[in-house]
């Protein structure tokens, strides 16, 4: 009996708590919180392990800013690093004021920030929480058109190792916070200004020029840029994701210059209607880890760059997209036969 006492002493106090923390860590936020309603004893174990209560998720939930006041006033979050209110519903200025004067000291070891959709942030928001923020690393502000550059002041002033940053859909910011971004953050290592359409060649030149450590640039739907800009591209030789959709200034000379980044992955090229095969075949030459290419409604695109394609990334090629390129001539079964060995999907738009 005594053996029987002292093995199941040693299952609560040793097994129930490392089994706890295996499952609980794989859980959704939400049953987390359930589960500490089970018993006393679970409770206490889950509390145990602070690496637990490092997230805090109000994706998409109503009420996030006194939700988030409410966690944030718990001794378990008090080290929090990672919170997302993406298309959180009513989170305003307010609300982070609230979340500074109350519970600020709570944010001191917070690394990443999803606001994305929240658009009834502004500057003033940004600066009111970016100042309790100091170790911010990941901070993505998506379709936000308040915001400004007086808020990205506030973010490089407050926040000194940004090293990825979503603005993508902020209209209002201009070269301006380019220009502070490539000052104070040179090892950025994802940038994403899609559609930031008053963005112009001297704001990306900056950034090009300081932050040598970019591996992901997504420059959506940024029509005005141009060559001088793209050649500069040149400069990143980290990068592995470039998205270039709807850049109707890049020409073959840019796109000979990118084909200097040779640890590209993944690029896309769709509707880059002055871009020919000649383009085309200096990325297949010169970027031979590609894995996603599209090519995406090019019409100077033809059999002839599919043919430097096959013969130069037949290695890591997964994904062709050639849909709207209507002088590629040769039919799907023809082309297999070159690509079957190392296509693992390739899309094929026209009937030849």
């Amino acid at each position: 009996m005594a053996e029987e006492a002292a093995a199941e002493v040693i299952w609560n106090k040793e097994t129930v708590p490392k089994v706890m923390k295996i499952v609980s860590s794989t859980l959704p936020q939400r049953d987390l919180i359930t589960l500490l309603l089970v018993s006393p004893s679970i409770h206490r174990t889950l509390l145990s392990h602070p690496s637990l209560w490092l997230v805090l998720d109000f994706h998409e939930m109503s009420n996030a800013g006194d939700r988030l006041v409410s966690a944030l006033s718990l001794p378990r979050y008090h080290s929090v690093k990672h919170i997302n209110l993406e298309f959180a519903q009513d989170i305003e200025d307010k609300q982070l004021e609230n979340v500074k004067s109350k519970c600020g000291d709570s944010l001191l070891d917070l690394e990443i920030l999803n606001l994305n959709g929240c658009q009834r942030i502004s500057d003033k928001g940004i600066e009111v929480v970016t100042n309790t923020c100091p170790k911010l690393k990941v901070f993505s502000i998506y379709w936000n058109v308040r915001v400004t550059d007086v808020g990205i002041t506030h973010l490089v002033k407050n926040c000194k190792s940004v090293v990825d940053l979503n603005l993508s859909g902020c209209k209002n910011i201009t070269d301006k916070s380019l220009h502070l971004v490539a000052d104070n953050y040179q090892e950025l290592e994802s940038l994403n200004i899609t559609r930031c359409i008053k963005i112009t060649d001297s704001g990306l030149q900056r950034i090009l020029l300081n932050c040598s450590s970019l591996q992901n640039l997504n420059l959506y739907a940024l029509s005005t840029l141009t060559d001088e800009a793209y050649k500069m591209i040149s400069r990143l030789p980290h990068l592995r994701f470039l998205d270039l959709c709807g850049a109707q200034n890049l020409t073959d000379d840019g796109l000979s210059c990118i084909a200097m980044c040779k640890n590209l992955v993944s690029l896309n090229l769709t509707w880059c209607v002055q871009v020919s095969d000649v383009g085309v075949i200096a990325i297949a030459q010169g970027c031979r880890s590609l894995a996603l290419l599209s090519l995406f409604g090019i019409l100077g695109v033809s059999d002839r760059c599919l043919e430097v394609l096959s013969s130069f990334c037949s290695n890591r090629l997964k994904t062709l997209d050639v849909n709207g390129c209507i002088n590629i001539k040769e039919r799907m079964n023809q082309w297999w036969n070159w690509f079957t060995c190392f296509l693992r999907k390739i899309k094929q738009g026209n009937s030849a």
